[in-house]
């Protein structure tokens, strides 16, 4: 009785200890629990492209989850105390909102961190921030991303150079078949809500339309000059984003006689998303 009387004891002692064992491990950042080097990207397409190149070595965290707008989200505590684990972080470096207005705060959590700029290397058209948008942009952020990480982990280098080039085949693909499917198309221009597709447009031969202004909403005389640059050009889609309010586009689809389809620039799927957004836009530019 006495023997069962003390392992009781040494239950309820233990107890409290375990519990906070677990605790401490279940709210460990997920890098530390698995082993994997945690690497901090600004926008869900980086994600696709540090997962195609770290493989199982890598966990990738991003700071603009989806739906939110990369021109006027800010960084939770939570996400900044996962910036504090981070072995890297890969920047846009395209002049992404987000980042000019929180990287001084992002830097200074990890001071330690290896900070890489994806966009190095490319010609950036002033004022348009979204590289990614084009594949051919986007080989370039894949080997910046490399380059980081042999930086940060060059014990695996070889199998990070391997995985490299598994994913820039699969974007040589996607290049190759954007390029033949739009080069059949005679009439280039295409009418978007937010001026996002400039580096795709650049690449493929294309004359993107913007009906967003210095990223605001247009005024009613900018309506009525949309509406005849559309009927001049004989756009019958206006294609809009999931992160903006379409009204806009709506109302000069309603005035031209056509339709508004949603294209996504930051789906996390990147080269499945671009397959679709080339469907979209074969479809509604013939």
């Amino acid at each position: 009785m006495k023997k069962h009387w003390s392992c009781n004891w040494i239950s309820i002692i233990l107890l409290p200890v375990i519990l906070l064992t677990l605790l401490d491990i279940s709210c460990a950042p997920k890098s530390e629990v698995t082993g994997k080097i945690s690497i901090v990207v600004t926008i869900l397409p980086q994600v696709e492209f540090v997962q195609s190149v770290g493989g199982e070595k890598v966990d990738a965290i991003v700071m603009v989850p989806p739906g939110q707008d990369p021109h006027t989200y800010a960084p939770t505590p939570s996400q900044l105390a996962a910036v504090k684990q981070a072995k890297m972080y890969a920047m846009m470096g395209s002049g992404v909102e987000f980042e000019l207005a929180h990287m001084d705060r992002i830097e200074a959590a990890n001071k330690h961190m290896l900070l890489i700029d994806c966009s190095k290397g490319i010609d950036l058209i002033h004022n348009d921030p979204h590289t990614w948008l084009s594949p051919r942009n986007a080989k370039i952020m894949v080997e910046n991303i490399y380059d980081g990480l042999i930086k940060v982990d060059p014990t695996n280098e070889e199998y990070y150079v391997n995985k490299k080039y598994e994913y820039l085949l699969k974007l040589d693909k996607l290049d190759k078949e954007i390029e033949a499917r739009l080069v059949t198309i005679t009439n280039k221009y295409f009418m978007v809500l937010h001026p996002a597709w400039g580096y795709f447009a650049r690449d493929y031969g294309l004359e993107q339309i913007a009906i967003h202004i210095e990223g605001k909403n247009p005024s009613a005389q900018d309506i009525v000059n949309l509406v005849q640059k559309a009927k001049e050009h004989n756009i019958k889609v206006v294609f809009t984003e999931p992160q903006f309010d379409t009204r806009s586009a709506s109302t000069i689809a309603k005035a031209i006689g056509g339709t508004v389809v949603c294209i996504d620039p930051l789906a996390k799927d990147y080269i499945d998303n671009m397959y679709r957004v080339l469907d979209a836009l074969v479809k509604g530019m013939h």
